[in-house]
Order: structure tokens, then sequence, then C-alpha cells
């Protein structure tokens, strides 16, 4: 992994003025794939990859920057937008939470600020948090207690913070020790000095990298309305930055967990509707089963009646394993084909090493994983099998490489 911080220099000369569209002759997807084709057993997949070793590679759609590359740069950051365009990601994504001036950021949740950025270390804006900080005790098994939301604060005291990789030591009994929780499998080696981002700001950023844009509405962690501001005005400032600022909706992925937003924006702003995605997490609901129909909180062929065109469940719901004991589709995905549903999945490279068996993200076939290898395997069964349009990833120069490979 050391080798591949040779393309940083490159990716930042420069770059703190004036920035222009990234050319197909300046992605680099660096070592990481290859590493990864070196993981798979014998194959057709694995020669078929490995013939890409001199290949020239181009940005894709179907690669997505999850929160730009956070596998190793602070998410949500400048650095890590434009560390994922180099690497072909052809969507950007920015998660949208709004400050205590309904100014509209790129946070993935509302009230993260005390794992994401720096806010601790700033004594004047620490003091403003929601839950403010009381030490743990790791002896003891206490916790440490501790929420800050972009709510709590301005836009311009956002703005004083920098961006820092996801991660908190829980049972730290100081500031200083909390924030240095980083999994051991991603690095700090790039996170010294995060850039935070307005959404207006990551606008004008994807335009001048030559990307499209996937904003995810963030469901408040505040009650609604927040000193008057709606949950409908909400939805509408998002697609309005858009408006505002001459991108055209067919550039623009607007997501989101709830339903009711998806349909607002249908009803309201049809142009950027047409592309939403509507990010499911029925797993939620107790009973849930991919793979029975019964238990979803709604059939494929509603949401297709509803308007929804894009549908984005985790990567494990669209999956599972066959009796033969082989990687096999999920009636959830059959049921989105058959309705006429297009389909979107996150978020690979996400899990550290896969030797565990993946987390989260691969619970429904954790018998299939082995080794890191998987990760190629699942993304080429989601593909060629699934037919999945796109894919989020934390690393995107995998997701670049298998796409640019397999045309």
């Amino acid at each position: 992994m050391k080798r591949f911080v040779g393309f940083i220099p490159i990716l930042f000369a420069g770059c703190t003025s004036t920035l222009t569209v990234l050319q197909d002759e300046d992605i680099q997807v660096g070592v990481r794939p290859y590493y990864l084709v070196e993981q798979l057993a014998e194959s057709e997949l694995k020669t078929r990859l490995s013939r890409c070793k001199s290949k020239a590679f181009k940005k894709s759609d179907f690669s997505i920057g999850h929160r730009g590359a956070p596998l190793q740069f602070p998410e949500h950051t400048k650095e890590s937008y434009m560390a994922a365009a180099k690497m072909g990601a052809g969507i950007l994504e920015c998660d949208v939470a709004f400050t205590k001036d309904k100014a509209l950021v790129c946070r993935h949740s509302q009230c993260d600020l005390h794992t994401t950025t720096n806010i601790l270390a700033i004594p004047e804006l620490a003091k403003k948090c929601r839950v403010p900080f009381q030490g743990g005790d790791v002896d003891q098994g206490v916790k440490a207690k501790v929420e800050c939301c972009t709510s709590d604060i301005t836009l311009d005291e956002f703005l004083q913070l920098k961006g820092k990789m996801d991660g908190a030591n829980e049972f730290a009994k100081t500031k200083q020790a909390y924030m240095q929780g980083t999994p051991n499998w991603r690095t700090d080696l790039y996170a010294a000095n995060g850039t935070v981002m307005t959404h207006k700001q990551s606008i004008e950023l994807f335009k001048q990298l030559g990307v499209k844009m996937t904003p995810e509405l963030k469901t408040p962690q505040v009650e609604m309305p927040f000193d008057g501001f709606t949950q409908q005005a909400y939805a509408t400032k998002l697609i309005s930055e858009y408006e505002q600022a001459g991108v055209p909706a067919k550039d623009v992925f607007p997501q989101s967990f709830l339903l009711s937003d998806v349909k607002y924006w249908l009803k309201n702003h049809s142009d950027y509707a047409q592309q939403a995605v509507y990010l499911d997490d029925s797993y939620e609901i107790a009973g849930f089963d991919h793979n029975d129909p019964s238990t979803w909180q709604h059939t494929m062929v509603e949401l297709k009646a509803m308007g929804v065109n894009i549908i984005a469940p985790p990567l494990w719901m669209l999956v599972t394993t066959s009796e033969k004991g082989e990687l096999a589709q999920s009636a959830y995905a059959t049921e989105a084909k058959k309705a006429g549903l297009k389909i979107i999945t996150w978020s690979l490279e996400r899990s550290g090493p896969l030797a565990n068996g993946g987390g989260f993200y691969y619970q429904s076939v954790k018998d299939l994983v082995k080794d890191d290898g998987f990760t190629l395997e699942l993304l080429d069964f989601l593909a060629q099998e699934i037919g999945v349009i796109g894919v989020f990833s934390d690393w995107p120069a995998t997701t670049t490489f298998y796409a640019n490979c397999m045309n």
C-alpha cells in the first residue's frame, strides 16, 4: 500500500489555485486493484483482470466515490474528493447536513463532528456541542460521552474545522485521546489538513473536476421544523443549489433514505427527481429478510408505481448463497430488476481486511468470504449477473479498474 502514495504529488501539484477537468490520461488507479487481483484464486475472472496491467484508464460513472476516498483520506473533504476523482470516480457524493444558520454542508451525519473533525480540539466550538465531552474509563468499562452536530454551530464556525479520519477512542479520558481512534487498517497519513466543504463548494469543485454529483439529504437528528426550517424546505434547498450553479439534472443523482423525500422531489422537482436514488434501509425493520418479499415494507412494483427509478440497498441485500455454496441473486435483486428498477449499491472497500468475513456489508454471504480477493468476485457478480449501474466505494480505484477492464 505504501507505494500508492506515489500519485499524491501529482494529484495536488498546482491544485491550490484553479483546477482543471481531469482528462483520461490523468486517471491513476495505483497498486491496490492489482493487489486484489493477486488475491483471487485462478479463474477466468483473474485471467481477464490480469490482462489490464498495462491498460490506460478512463473515469467511469460505474465508480462512485463514497464520501470521496475515505479508506485513506478524511471523508467529505476537498482532499478526499480530489483523490476519488483522480482514481476515476465519475460520480462523487456530498452527504448534506445543515448548520445552525441553515447552511448546507458536506457531512455523513448531522451529528458526527466529534468523530470526523477536530471540533474537540477547538475549545470555543467544543463547548457548543449538544453533548459536551465527558471522559470514559476503560478499566471501569465506561465509554466517553460526546455528540457534536452541524446544527450546533454556524456556517462560519463549521468552516473553522478540519476533517479527520472517522474514528474515536471510545474509552478515552481526554478529548485529545478520544480523537485518536482511526482503525488500524486505515491511515492518518493524509489527515493533517482535511478541508471541510459546504454543499455549494462541493458543487463547484465537482464541476471543475468534470464529474457528476450524488448528494444525499441526510435524515435530520433534530426535531423538524428546525427554527422554522421544514423538511420540505431542506429538500428544496438541496435541489436549488444545483439549479443556481447551472448543473443540469442529468448530472445529479439526489439520494435519501426517506421515501417521502424522493416523493417530494418527484412532485416538486421532477427534472432532478428522474435520477433520484431511494436508499433502502429496510434491513432495520424487525423480521426483514432480503429473500422473503412478504417482510418488505414495499414491493418493488409499488416503488416503481410511486415514481422511483433507482434503488440503492447495501451490498449484502442483493446476494445470497446458493445450495451449491456459490454466489446467487437474492429475491430482492430479482424482484427489483423484474419491476424495472435500476440498482446502485454500497459500499465496497469499507470493511477493512475481509479475512474475518467482512462484517455488515457481506453478512448474507459471509461463508464465502475468505480474503480480500472476494472484493472483486462480488463486484463482478453485481455487475455481470445483477446488472448494477454503479457501486459506491471507499477506494474508487477498485471500481474504476474493474469498469475499465470489463468495458
